[in-house]
C-alpha cells in the first residue's frame, strides 16, 4: 500500500435552498469584492444568477459578473476575466455553474494573483503559481468534481490544445450544492456528467496496486450507486433523492478520497483531452468513446482488478476458469451501460464520422507533447500505444 497525504478543505453546503448561504460563506472566507463567473443563459433564465447577486448585495458584498464560459473553457475568456478582476479589485472568485465554469474561475484566480506570469505557462508546466485568489462555487452541473478538487482544465484556442493543471492552492473554499438546481439538466448532459464522474473513479480504480482494500470498496460502492441513480433521473428528472446521489457522487469521485493508497492512471483523460481539443466534444461523452478501447488494451496489466470490477460493479458472473473472458464481459457491460444512457462507445459514434489517420497522428503528437512524454500508470503509454488505442476506438 502506498503512503499518502490527504487534504480536502472545501466546506460543503448541501441541500434544498443551500444557495441562501452564499453571501455569508463568501464573507467567512474573506471575500469583499467578488467575480461572479458563469456560463450561458441557463443561470440567467433559472433566476439563480439574480438570486446569488441579490444575496451578495444584501450582505454588502460587492461584485462584478462575467459570463460566456463554454464547455472546454477557453483561455481567451480566462484572460478577459483576469483583466476584469484586476481593474475592479476583485479578491474572490465565485463560479455559478458546472466544471467548466469552476475550471475557468480557477485559472482566473491564478492569473490575478500572479500578475507577472502568463497563466497558460502553468498548464504547459513552465511555471508554478505562487498563490491564487480564493475560489468557491454554486454547483449546477454535477460531473467534473471541480467544486472540491485541486484541478483545472482549459483549452487554448490557438492550436486547439486542452491541458490540465493541479495544485492544492486551487481547492475551493466552499461548494454550495442544491440538487433541485439540476432538475432541468438535459438528459444528455446528465448522462455525460455521470460518465465523467465514473471515469474519475476508473482512473484511480484501475491500477497495479491491490493492497488498499478500503479505498477499493468505497470506489465500488460509489460506482454502483451513481450507476443506479442515473436511470431514475433520466426517467424522472425531478427525483430529488436520486439527483442528490449523483450530485454528491460527483464530488466524492474527484476530491481525492477514492485514490488514496494507490497509483492513479489518467491516461483516458489525457487521450480524451485531444478529442475535445480537436472536435470540441462533451468531455464525458469523449471519455466514454475512449475508455473501452483503453481497457481492452491495458487489462492484462492487472487482470484480477478487471475481473473484480466486472463482478462487483457490473454484476458479471465470475467464470473462474476464464478470468480474461470475465474481464472482457465487464468491459462489454460498461459499453452496454453507456449505450443505455445515450453515451457513445467509440469515436465514430461520438463525432458522427470516421476519424482520419492524419487526425489520429495529430492527437498523438499533442498527447505525447511532440513525442517527448508518456501517460498512464496501469500501463505507461508511449506514442505508439496512444496511436493503437485511438485506432481501436475509431469505430
Amino acid at each position: 500500500m502506498r503512503d499518502f497525504n490527504y487534504y480536502a478543505p472545501t466546506e460543503v453546503a448541501f441541500g434544498k435552498d443551500s444557495e441562501e448561504q452564499v453571501a455569508l460563506l463568501v464573507r467567512k472566507y474573506g471575500g469583499t469584492k467578488v467575480l461572479v463567473h458563469y456560463g450561458g443563459q441557463s443561470a440567467v433564465r433559472s433566476g439563480l444568477l439574480d438570486k446569488v447577486c441579490s444575496l451578495l448585495s444584501e450582505e454588502g458584498v460587492g461584485y462584478v459578473t462575467l459570463g460566456g464560459v463554454v464547455p472546454n473553457p477557453r483561455l481567451s475568456l480566462v484572460h478577459e476575466g483576469i483583466a476584469l478582476c484586476r481593474k475592479e479589485g476583485v479578491d474572490f472568485i465565485l463560479a455559478v455553474g458546472g466544471g467548466s465554469v469552476i475550471d475557468s474561475g480557477k485559472a482566473i484566480a491564478m492569473g490575478v494573483a500572479n500578475p507577472d506570469d502568463e497563466v497558460w505557462d502553468y498548464y504547459l508546466g513552465k511555471k508554478s503559481p505562487q498563490g491564487a485568489l480564493p475560489v468557491a462555487s454554486v454547483l449546477t452541473i454535477p460531473a467534473a468534481g471541480s467544486e472540491m478538487s485541486e484541478s483545472t482544465v482549459v483549452t487554448n484556442e490557438d492550436g486547439g490544445v486542452k491541458l490540465g493543471y493541479s495544485d492544492d492552492i486551487l481547492r475551493p473554499k466552499f461548494a454550495i450544492m442544491n440538487p433541485e438546481r439540476t432538475f432541468t439538466l438535459p438528459p444528455y448532459q446528465t448522462a455525460a456528467g455521470v460518465t465523467d464522474m465514473m471515469m474519475h473513479i476508473f482512473e484511480r480504480y484501475f491500477t497495479k496496486d491491490d493492497d488498499m482494500d478500503l479505498t477499493t470498496d468505497l470506489a465500488e460502492a460509489t460506482l454502483r450507486r451513481i450507476k443506479t441513480a442515473v436511470f431514475f433521473v433520466l426517467k424522472n428528472p425531478e427525483d430529488y433523492r436520486q439527483r442528490a446521489q449523483i450530485m454528491w457522487g460527483g464530488s466524492v469521485a474527484h476530491w481525492g478520497l477514492l485514490g488514496k493508497g494507490v497509483e492513479e492512471d489518467w491516461a483516458t483523460h489525457q487521450l480524451e483531452h485531444e478529442l475535445s481539443g480537436m472536435f470540441d466534444v462533451t468531455h464525458g461523452a469523449g471519455l466514454a468513446a475512449i475508455w473501452p478501447s483503453w481497457a481492452r488494451y491495458t487489462m492484462k496489466e492487472n487482470l484480477s482488478r478487471f475481473v473484480r470490477f466486472a463482478v462487483n460493479v457490473m454484476d458479471v458472473p465470475n467464470d473462474f476458469t476464464d478470468p480474461e473472458g470475465t474481464a472482457l464481459r465487464g468491459i462489454e457491460a460498461v459499453e452496454q451501460f453507456y449505450h443505455a444512457i445515450g453515451m457513445p462507445t467509440n469515436i465514430k459514434e461520438l463525432i458522427g464520422k470516421d476519424i482520419t489517420d492524419e487526425e489520429i497522428k495529430e492527437m498523438v503528437r499533442k498527447c505525447s507533447r511532440d513525442y517527448t512524454a508518456t501517460c498512464g500508470g496501469l500501463k505507461v503509454l508511449n506514442a505508439k500505444d496512444m496511436e493503437n488505442i485511438y485506432k481501436m476506438a475509431r469505430g
